[in-house]
């Protein structure tokens, strides 16, 4: 394998080349347009038809249906970041919801945070979140509410919407997001903030806090039953929208995310649904909460022209290819913020499209006892690494401490890789390295480098082939 990395990284007007591609029509030679010359991409690399013709048989099955749902049982298992709602016991000791809280909770003197406007945030707001995770609150043993999630919303390590971050005018990483919950997804309430405006709960990849306006409680066995209910839509899109209605504003253009598996409605009388005829749409049987808080269910149209399948789309080369392209050029969103998602959200999302369920974090991904791994160390030098990378196969996720890309090619032998990142860097002639700021759903040459004789195989810290198992890991040299 060849790695002509600083060739790639310093652009300029280069000719970029996948052996045996020129023979190929539909997959031109890009001679073109370089539309990012720093990483010598081309506007033939935007196109995922450019990749998928490089594949032998993108159609083939990496992993059959039987083979995701053993891998999936494997991870709720094995994976403790992972939480199996159905086993949950009905309290749980009080010490243990404290533990979750705190996990979470940071306050002065551990960290200093500056608001939006570039201001310290005053000991007093943290003095008043302190007290709004009313810890004190807790019993001995804690009672569990379910209900599912009414429209996606954002998990927070506080009770609280205001944003914090790490120094002044960085204000796209929001040090308290931690993640977001979709329409339909179950959770167990396991605390309330003092004011009672935020619950905190555990879903099936994360607990955290979310407001209470974004959940509906229920019983116990109508939450679970919604998540197992049949026949139901896939969200094959990188993000749809349920049709605009003013008779039940509560369903009205919901954002839905890929990946997301939603029920269809079985007993409507004959006529419209919310003031249409929904014969140009799939009737969605959507979550949605009362006055109360109460659970109860109101039909949702989805359109026909919305990307969505009956069922999870094939786990294959050429899915994998098409799902993350589907968000190319999105906006970065740590932690799922701006509506948005952030590296792991975007893998996750594109195997979650195929039903392959990963850890919601790339701290997890990358260790994930249920998952395929070459871990890597201080102790394996370049050659290993160059070895490793060289045996990449379409759908492998490369981990870097804190961020995660996924193949998608080779060009020129070299690795290729589709990946949603907030910063980025390129080295020039002299050895300098200048931030990028690619801040989004960016196709890039996996070795991208962080200085005049560093890449991020360098940093590689563990490979996982979610789509089957790995062989064993190559000889250095290979």
């Amino acid at each position: 394998m060849r790695l002509s990395l600083l060739a790639l990284a310093l652009g300029g007007a280069l000719v970029l080349a996948v052996p045996g591609a020129a023979a190929r029509d539909h997959n031109p030679t890009p001679v073109g347009t370089l539309v990012l010359p720093e990483l010598g991409v081309a506007d033939v690399h935007l196109e995922p038809g450019y990749w998928a013709a490089q594949l032998a048989d993108p159609a083939a099955e990496l992993v059959p249906r039987s083979g995701i749902e053993a891998q999936n049982a494997r991870l709720f298992e094995q994976d403790p970041s992972m939480h199996r709602l159905d086993r949950l016991p009905a309290a749980l000791p009080g010490e243990q919801v404290r533990g979750l809280v705190e996990r979470l909770a940071a306050f002065p003197p551990d960290i200093e945070r500056w608001d939006v406007e570039g201001n310290p945030v005053p000991a007093s707001t943290f003095d008043a979140l302190r007290g709004e995770l009313a810890l004190d609150a807790l019993a001995g043993q804690v009672p569990l509410r379910f209900g599912l999630v009414v429209h996606r919303a954002d998990l927070r390590a506080l009770p609280t919407a205001e944003r914090m971050f790490s120094r002044p005018g960085d204000t796209d990483i929001d040090r308290l997001q931690e993640s977001a919950l979709f329409p339909g997804t179950p959770v167990a309430v396991a605390h309330a903030s003092a004011g009672g405006d935020w619950l905190f709960v555990i879903s099936p990849r994360y607990a955290a806090w979310i407001r209470a306006d974004a959940v509906a409680t229920g019983t116990r066995e109508d939450v679970l039953a919604y998540a197992a209910a049949t026949p139901y839509r896939i969200i094959t899109g990188g993000v749809e929208h349920t049709v605009f209605t003013r008779e039940e504003p509560r369903v009205s253009k919901l954002q839905l995310d890929m990946g997301l598996k939603l029920p269809l409605e079985q007993d409507l009388p004959p006529g419209p649904v919310n003031g249409q005829h929904p014969y140009t749409a799939h009737v969605l049987r959507m979550p949605v909460r009362g006055p109360d808080g109460s659970l109860s269910f109101a039909p949702a149209l989805l359109p026909k022209r919305a990307d969505s399948s009956p069922d999870y789309l094939p786990l294959t080369a050429g899915n994998i290819i098409d799902q993350g392209f589907r968000f190319l050029g999105e906006r970065y969103g740590w932690g799922h913020a701006y509506g948005t998602r952030d590296c792991s959200g975007f893998v996750s999302e594109v195997y979650r499209s195929m039903g392959l369920q990963l850890p919601r974090n790339t701290s997890a991904q990358a260790v994930s006892p249920a998952l395929e791994h070459w871990r890597f160390g201080e102790e394996h030098d370049r050659a290993a690494r160059l070895a490793a990378v060289a045996e990449l196969q379409v759908g492998d996720l490369v981990y870097i401490p804190g961020h995660v890309l996924m193949v998608i090619g080779h060009v020129d032998g070299e690795p290729w890789v589709i990946h949603d990142i907030h910063g980025g860097s390129h080295v020039d002639a002299s050895g300098n390295a200048h931030t990028l700021m690619l801040n989004g759903v960016s196709v890039t040459p996996l070795a991208l480098r962080i200085g005049p004789d560093r890449d991020y195989l360098d940093r590689m810290t563990s490979i996982v082939r979610p789509a089957g198992a790995l062989p064993a890991r190559p000889a250095a040299g290979h």
